[in-house]
């Protein structure tokens, strides 16, 4: 380890440099005040503009050291507007860095900007709330500019691909005036959380290039800004602030609470803005230097260090205020320390109430990462320790289910594309993996993420065509596959944890068998509304999967308790398996006490015993809403192939 790791990493550094002062640029009528932590500094200037870019600075300002690591300048000026950036010299070496502590910037991000953030605020924004909470938590993950950029989607040339799009409330195909799409759709799916991909500044994309550029966006260049390809005018640092502002208030009034995805874990390039203004204290390195590198993209965050710790937990308070964010995803937690998660959670707690805020992230990284000795990582072995309204994706639900997703295990099937069914993996799914041992572990349902897909490897329809038609036809819409998808979608919404899908899943959403499609052409990753609706049955399968998912509290309940609920599981025949749950609730009316659920996936019909007494069919293979007018049952029940069938006793 290098004498600086040394330095970083020991208790006399951060005795003498934390900083809990607020830092970055403050304009006001009484004046301005700019202040940046660089400890190892020996000398910062402040460089004003008039523009976001081009031009030369108008003005320079030497800094004043304040204690504790922090550079000060302070005048009587409003300097509202201004953009600016920084001079910062460390052993010798003078650098040109933007405010990591930034909250506006101009175009790309290149320079910063002092701005008075009440200004951004759209009418009505002091009365913005959150939906109330639904009995049972479903994500929708979507990326702003995939969502709406087919010209499909009915949302007006101008705004497709930006925040404006999310603002259309009643948009339909192709301005039809009959079929719903974007925020219509999803008000009639039955969503009540929308997660979107990463908002703030990232480096991927050219904000003043054309708007046919695309990128998934976890390459983060200034965290506390949103992106400003999404706004109408990039140039304008206020825009993109007010017209995020507008989407999360939009998607408020029309019924969803707003999840950010955020991705702390690493910078853009390792010549970040925060390397810059203190040379490697916000990234690990390995004993001979290098940079560590557990997230792939070539630098890992430092979290387990205070000032970046308190970095991260600053920018997350952030948005939970000033943006009024409802929750965080957090791209791959693995790489980020379980003290840090726990803070997050009690301060979210503290200032918003007792889960109020969601919180789950990514559970792994990309490889190993060079964190201080002792540092304890919020991965899978760290899952336990962390508080249960702290949640992970569930990938071994997700495996189980449709097969793995590792690039070389592409026509590896799962339970429903012909990997056969593994009984007690099949509880441990429905249980949520509480209590389990092996590939998934955690205290309660509360923490688990039940998906099958993601924006990450295969579509969940990719991932069936790649294990189940020799051709790989991805745009027809296969009879067998759709059956294989109904049954995916069934074993989901009957598992406990909270369920999250990846937009499109629900119609068979294909990205042509691309495993990772971040920087492929936005025509593969966009939301293909036609096809939405040419595959109506299907979307109106989960439709009713997740009305149904709704009057469940079997399968609603968080508690460390909920397990208990899933009894007497057996597997009367190969490849078909039974389970009881307990659905009596105090807290949620429901017209059954019990539940009795059979999958199968055998090739032939086979006869099930029912339990004693009568039983309603809730949902089959064919529907999902045979609970509106359900069928009585005693005796046995004839359970088709490649199907599942959900009764419910009074």
């Amino acid at each position: 380890m290098t004498n600086t790791q040394q330095y970083f990493n020991s208790e006399e550094f951060e005795n003498k440099f934390h900083c809990s002062a607020s830092l970055g640029a403050f304009p006001s009528a009484a004046g301005t005040v700019f202040r940046l932590w660089a400890p190892t500094a020996e000398a910062v200037a402040l460089r004003l503009y008039r523009s976001g870019d081009g031009g030369g600075a108008e003005e320079f300002h030497a800094m004043a050291p304040a204690g504790r690591g922090m550079w000060v300048y302070e005048t009587r000026r409003n300097l509202d507007g201004f953009y600016y950036d920084y001079e910062v010299e460390v052993d010798g070496v003078l650098r040109v860095t933007a405010d990591p502590y930034a909250k506006a910037c101009g175009l790309n991000g290149q320079r910063s900007m002092a701005l008075d953030l009440s200004r951004t605020n759209p009418p009505g924004w002091e009365f913005d709330q959150p939906p109330m909470q639904k009995p049972e938590t479903v994500i929708y993950e979507i990326h702003v500019k995939d969502f709406s950029w087919d010209p499909a989607s009915g949302v007006p040339d101008k705004y497709r691909g930006k925040f404006k799009a999310l603002c259309q409330t009643d948009t339909t195909l192709n301005n039809d005036g009959k079929h719903p799409t974007c925020l219509a759709y999803m008000r009639e799916l039955g969503v009540t959380h929308v997660q979107l991909m990463p908002v703030f500044d990232y480096g991927s994309v050219d904000e003043g290039g054309g708007t046919d550029a695309f990128n998934w966006g976890y390459d983060p260049v200034n965290y506390n800004v949103p992106e400003g390809s999404y706004s109408t005018d990039p140039r304008n640092g206020e825009v993109r602030i007010r017209e995020l502002k507008e989407a999360i208030q939009a998607l408020h009034q029309n019924g969803f609470r707003v999840i950010m995805d955020v991705v702390y874990n690493h910078t853009y390039r390792l010549d970040s803005w925060l390397w810059r203004t203190v040379p490697w204290y916000y990234s690990r390195q390995r004993p001979d230097g290098s940079p560590s590198n557990g997230s792939a993209c070539g630098n890992d965050a430092a979290s387990e260090r205070s000032m970046c710790a308190k970095y991260i937990l600053d920018s997350v308070l952030y948005w939970a205020e000033e943006y009024h964010m409802d929750g965080f995803r957090f791209d791959l937690m693995g790489l980020l320390d379980v003290k840090l998660m726990e803070d997050i959670r009690h301060a979210l707690d503290r200032r918003w109430g007792r889960g109020e805020k969601l919180l789950y992230g990514e559970p792994w990284a990309a490889a190993r990462t060079a964190a201080r000795s002792g540092t304890l990582l919020a991965g899978k072995e760290g899952l336990r320790r962390l508080d249960r309204e702290t949640g992970a994706f569930c990938d071994a639900t997700r495996d189980a289910v449709k097969g793995p997703v590792a690039a070389d295990q592409e026509a590896v099937p799962g339970f429903v594309n012909g990997g056969g069914l593994d009984a007690q993996a099949l509880v441990n799914c429905v249980r949520g993996w509480a209590g389990a041992k092996g590939a998934f572990s955690v205290k309660a349902p509360s923490q688990t993420i039940t998906y099958l897909s993601s924006h990450d490897d295969w579509t969940l329809w990719d991932k069936l065509v790649l294990t189940m038609d020799l051709r790989r036809h991805f745009d027809r819409l296969d009879r067998t596959l759709l059956r294989a998808n109904r049954l995916a979608a069934a074993i989901c919404f009957t598992c406990q944890g909270r369920l999250f899908l990846l937009s499109g899943e629900e119609f068979a959403r294909t990205k042509q068998g691309i495993r990772d499609s971040v920087c492929s052409p936005v025509q593969v990753n966009r939301l293909d509304w036609g096809r939405a609706w040419e595959n109506r049955e299907l979307v109106d399968y989960y439709r009713g999967l997740i009305a149904l998912r709704m009057r469940l509290p079997g399968l609603q309940d968080k508690s460390a308790q909920a397990r208990t609920r899933v009894t007497e599981a057996r597997e009367p025949y190969r490849d078909c398996v039974t389970l009881h749950i307990d659905n009596q609730s105090l807290k949620t009316e429901s017209p059954w006490r019990r539940l009795f659920l059979a999958y199968s996936v055998r090739q032939d019909t086979v006869e099930i015993s029912l339990p004693e007494g009568t039983w309603e069919l809730l949902a089959d293979a064919d529907s999902s809403f045979r609970w509106k007018s359900p069928e009585p049952h005693s005796g046995t029940y004839a359970l088709p192939h490649m199907s599942i069938a959900i009764f419910g006793q009074r």
